[in-house]
């Protein structure tokens, strides 16, 4: 199903919001690496917003998720001080690995796997 104009409008505040929430926590930079936020997915009654994390170069994922989620109810407080003129409820947060860019990564070395063979093979 596709998103409706407000799912789309709400997760682009969402978006902007968190990006700047994770910036003045310090929770852009963790772990040796770099945490951003790829996308944001609100379901159509926009009491659920997912947010999808980029994690670059970070060696413990599932460490950097931890310390998150842990700061989730304080990242919604400082969330809901900037959006709530603009929406009734103020959405559950749920926090996601986005792995994108890890597949285009493998699929970029299969594909350079692919043409090495073939230029062995000619």
């Amino acid at each position: 199903m596709e998103e409706g104009k407000r799912q789309k409008q709400i997760a682009g505040v969402i978006i902007e919001e968190m990006n700047t929430i994770f910036q003045r926590m310090g929770l852009n930079m963790q772990d040796g690496g770099l945490v951003s936020i790829s996308s944001v997915k609100v379901t159509p009654d926009l009491l659920e917003a997912r947010i999808y994390l980029s994690l670059f170069q970070v060696k413990d994922k599932g460490a950097v998720m931890h310390r998150i989620e842990s700061k989730a109810w304080e990242i919604k407080k400082e969330l809901a001080a900037k959006i709530k003129h603009q929406v009734r409820n103020i959405p559950q947060l749920k926090f996601f690995i986005d792995d994108t860019l890890d597949h285009v990564f493998k699929m970029e070395e299969l594909f350079k796997k692919i043409q090495d063979e073939k230029k062995d093979s000619e």
